[in-house]
């Protein structure tokens, strides 16, 4: 523990000083050697790799959006804040708010390629090489996918010379795809040993972890049938999570809660009223938002205070995916693939689902059963409006809000619009120092 420790060290600094850009190689390569070529060296890199991506990247990446698709809105004045809600063509590659989705999420996919290639050059027992292998899979393939969520385009691999080539972001959702299915091929011909467990936590439980990512690509990609599979495959039971503690604080608790409010949730989830309609039965709010007590934004938005358990305190843990995600993608899978009847099915479990059914206490809890009336238009709708209720500040609003094709961004600045923007910006200093960077999206 004490080597681990110090690896981790050594780890803060070299990623401290490290640049922004796809280099991310270590200034002092003897130091990075001894952590690539040992065990403990490896079980540092890989507790390092959750730090970096559950401190740095999580809350860009679930935050940042969140004002996009108005499921927050900007409490500041900052200008890059400021920016980000008005959207459109306002929003440029200089947008700090923005460019720390690519910067972090980018630094934690370099350290997860460096951990499996790392693995290779130290001898294991079977169960503590898979764990870390499937580990490093498990963050290179999160990373993708979020940055697909959020860029057309996405560099696949870390290049150290800054010349990293970019793929259309269905490639790699594809890639993704690829990545997570060698996780669950390694994990399932050699478990994770104990020595692996102990060294990196149990916080995390990867074969539900990685079906659950598995699941929601397949179906992002339109692989149905697969995505109906792997969601399957994921015990409803288990609770995958980052922990936080007084040092490495809950990103959320410090941008919903903390000192000067960045972000205020919004009272209607960013779901139009004329056009949904929340059941006053429905558990779901009152478990993410304080409903009863409303106040308005800068922009005169209503907003409302946050109340879910991960929002509440600088170390109270995220969950990694919420189990409900899995029978959405059941529901708007069969529904995609034309079978109502099973799309049904999966989606009044989730409606009827009681808290203390969820791991995590989340739940609807309602009586009915919904009917679309064989209207697969309908059910899509409903399916829309359920996952923004259930799967609220998870990072996912702008993927859903694209691929359920809600209403474009309007070509001026309009607060009440459900989407300012469809991806973002690349970062101006990547694309001064890269030149395979793609053009920047309109909107």
């Amino acid at each position: 523990m004490k080597s681990i420790i110090k690896y981790l060290f050594l780890f803060s600094i070299l990623f401290s000083v490290a640049s922004c850009d796809l280099d991310l190689a270590n200034p002092n390569a003897a130091t990075e050697d001894a952590v690539l070529t040992t065990k403990d060296g490896l079980f540092a890199l890989a507790i390092g790799t959750r730090q970096v991506f559950s401190v740095n990247a999580l809350g860009p990446v679930i935050l940042t959006p969140s004002i996009s698709t108005r499921e927050t809105a900007a409490m500041t004045t900052f200008a890059f804040l400021e920016e980000l809600e008005q959207g459109g063509g306002q929003l440029s590659g200089e947008n700090g708010y923005t460019n720390r989705i690519f910067i972090n999420v980018m630094r934690t996919k370099g350290m997860a390629e460096n951990l499996i290639a790392g693995v290779g050059n130290v001898d294991l027992d079977p169960g503590t090489e898979s764990g870390l292998r499937a580990w490093g899979l498990m963050f290179r393939a999160m990373s993708i996918g979020y940055l697909a969520h959020n860029y057309t385009h996405v560099a696949i691999e870390n290049e150290l010379n800054n010349n990293a080539l970019f793929v259309d972001r269905m490639q790699a959702y594809d890639e993704a795809i690829s990545i997570l299915s060698e996780a669950v091929t390694v994990l399932n011909n050699n478990p994770p040993s104990g020595e692996f467990l102990g060294a990196v936590g149990t916080d995390i439980d990867l074969v539900n972890t990685c079906n659950a990512l598995l699941a929601r690509y397949h179906l992002i990609a339109g692989n149905y049938n697969e995505a109906i599979t792997a969601a399957r495959a994921v015990d409803p039971a288990s609770a995958s999570v980052f922990a936080y503690d007084d040092q490495n604080r809950n990103p959320l608790f410090i941008g919903l809660v903390l000192d000067l409010i960045s972000y205020a949730p919004r009272s209607d989830f960013g779901l139009p009223a004329d056009e949904f309609t929340i059941d006053a039965t429905d558990q779901r709010p009152r478990f993410w938002l304080d409903v009863d007590t409303s106040f308005n934004s800068l922009n005169n938005l209503p907003v409302s205070f946050p109340l879910a358990p991960w929002f509440v305190s600088p170390s109270s843990a995220i969950p990694v995916y919420l189990p409900g995600e899995m029978l959405l993608i059941e529901a708007e899978a069969n529904a995609r693939n034309g079978n109502i009847g099973a799309a049904e099915v999966a989606l009044n479990q989730l409606r009827q689902k009681n808290p203390s059914e969820d791991p995590f206490g989340l739940g609807a809890g309602l009586n009915d059963t919904y009917s679309s009336g064989g209207d697969v238009n309908a059910l899509l709708k409903e399916i829309y409006k359920n996952r923004r209720l259930e799967l609220f500040l998870t990072g996912m609003s702008l993927e859903d809000s694209r691929r359920f094709g809600r209403p474009d961004p309007p070509s001026s600045v309009d607060f009440t619009a459900e989407r300012n923007r469809d991806f973002y910006p690349f970062p101006d200093e990547e694309r001064a120092s890269n030149p395979n960077t793609p053009a920047n999206p309109g909107i």
